[in-house]
């Protein structure tokens, strides 16, 4: 499976209903599970970011789904990285000419 890596902002609307949060994201593992990815990490943050969470889907097009449901909640904006293991890293670097 792919490597997310999500960093998320609360909106104005996620800090207003914060007391709800853990429910929300609750939920949003058993969906991501749902769809049959895998939550690997979830971190509260202090700076730019509220939280940075760090996931596994079995595809580009299964996270997207998963981040436009997301989003479309209304209570966080996400920026989303794709990261490689170290292993990963290698073995496209070995593929260079």
């Amino acid at each position: 499976m792919a490597t997310y890596i999500l960093l998320m902002k609360l909106t104005e609307q996620g800090v207003k209903d914060i007391k709800n949060a853990p429910q929300r994201i609750e939920q949003g593992i058993k969906s991501i599970e749902a769809m049959g990815g895998k939550l690997t990490g979830f971190y509260t943050v202090m700076g730019e970011y509220d939280y940075v969470v760090i996931g596994e889907g079995p595809s580009d097009e299964v996270m997207m789904t998963f981040l436009l449901g997301l989003g479309s909640l209304g209570f966080v904006r996400t920026t989303t990285l794709k990261a490689f293991t170290r292993e990963e890293f290698v073995n496209i670097i070995k593929k260079l000419p």
